[in-house]
């Protein structure tokens, strides 16, 4: 019997989804709101908030954990701003808005913001 793996294909190959998650959570983290679909958003919301915990701790092991999957402009802005404004806070950093269907292809759309 084969089980269910955890998380979204979206259509994509594995490298292809692994970039697609970094784009998003880098424009997230920059720019703190974007509008997307429904599921990449369900997708990205867990990768940002792994990256932000990661970023609270702010010791060296952290940083270099987070250079792996973003630039060091992204990560200067996770650790000195976005790391330090969730230190109380235990998870749940993002925030799912919806705002209906697409025009073009009735894709559920919504906004992603940090909290």
């Amino acid at each position: 019997m084969s089980n269910l793996v955890k998380g979204r294909k979206l259509s994509r190959e594995k490298d292809q989804r692994k970039a697609l998650m970094r784009s998003l959570a880098r424009s997230l983290i920059l720019k703190k709101r974007i509008k997307t679909t429904k599921a990449k958003a369900k997708e990205v919301s867990v990768f940002a908030e792994k990256a932000i915990t990661k970023a609270k701790k702010g010791d060296l092991h952290a940083q270099r954990m987070l250079l792996k999957s973003f630039s060091p402009i992204v990560v200067n802005k996770l650790i000195k701003e976005i790391g330090p404004n969730y230190k109380e806070r235990p998870g749940g950093y993002t925030r799912i808005i919806k705002l209906g269907q697409r025009k073009s292809d009735a894709s559920e759309m919504v906004i992603i913001e940090l909290v």
